[in-house]
């Protein structure tokens, strides 16, 4: 317990605004142990990866259990802190939320990312349900860095983000009131809008990389303080293994 208490402490004192923390998102213990092996200070799991390494596609269609005996062995192959992209919590109702955050936590993973984009639909939940969903996640587990995410910017068209950061700035003030600790907008790639939210954020910003994203150099300039990597590195890896088993086989 004292190890995931100082994980769990360590992890909220890599949050600064203006010095990100780098989050090479993992999909098993495999991936998390070369991850670690390669100078992280924290681990991250991404749900897309995970789900993907399982012949799945995102949207919680792995299933609570699977996820949890994830997170068992991940925290067992480092000796870091171990965060995971819980999704939408695994549940319909904020009960069932407090109760998968409980599971969790019980696993030795200190953090999540909880978002607010119904799985499998291309909508947002309505603000005062995020609200009691986080309110019950924070209640289930008081020493655990809740990660709200709004999908707004991932359902959006970039043509449109400028027209919708009030809307993901209000989203992202009421989920701090509810308990969050940190906020994470992905999809959001222009500066001034992130150098927005930022602004705006009671929070410490959770930037998600990607091609049309600043360079974490940048985005440091802009007072991020969490940059993840989510599916890109599952992407860089199985990109690899294709090319080497074509000039294997071809060879």
């Amino acid at each position: 317990m004292s190890t995931t208490n100082d994980h769990a402490r360590t992890f909220r004192d890599l949050h600064v605004r203006g010095r990100p923390l780098i989050l090479f998102n993992a999909w098993d213990a495999g991936s998390a142990k070369a991850i670690a092996e390669s100078g992280a200070k924290a681990i991250a799991t991404g749900s897309w990866s995970m789900a993907a390494a399982q012949g799945f596609e995102d949207g919680e269609r792995i299933g609570l259990a699977f996820v949890l005996e994830q997170a068992r062995a991940i925290v067992r192959s480092v000796a870091l802190p171990v965060s995971v992209d819980f999704e939408a919590g695994y549940a319909d109702g904020a009960a069932g939320v407090a109760d998968s955050i409980a599971a969790l936590a019980a696993t030795g993973v200190i953090g999540c990312n909880l978002e607010d984009g119904v799985p499998g639909q291309k909508r947002l939940r309505d603000v005062g349900e995020q609200v009691e969903r986080l309110r019950a996640a924070r209640g289930a587990a008081k020493d655990f860095f809740l990660n709200a995410r709004t999908d707004v910017f991932l359902q959006t068209p970039a043509a449109e983000h400028a027209a919708r950061v009030d809307e993901a700035i209000a989203r992202l003030v009421a989920y701090a009131e509810a308990g969050a600790d940190g906020i994470f907008v992905p999809g959001l790639a222009d500066e001034a809008l992130i150098r927005k939210v930022v602004d705006a954020s009671p929070l410490p910003v959770n930037i998600m990389a990607g091609a049309t994203v600043p360079p974490a150099s940048t985005l440091a300039t802009l007072g991020v303080a969490r940059v993840s990597h989510g599916p890109r590195p599952w992407l860089a890896a199985m990109a690899f293994l294709r090319g080497a088993a074509t000039e294997a086989f071809n060879a």
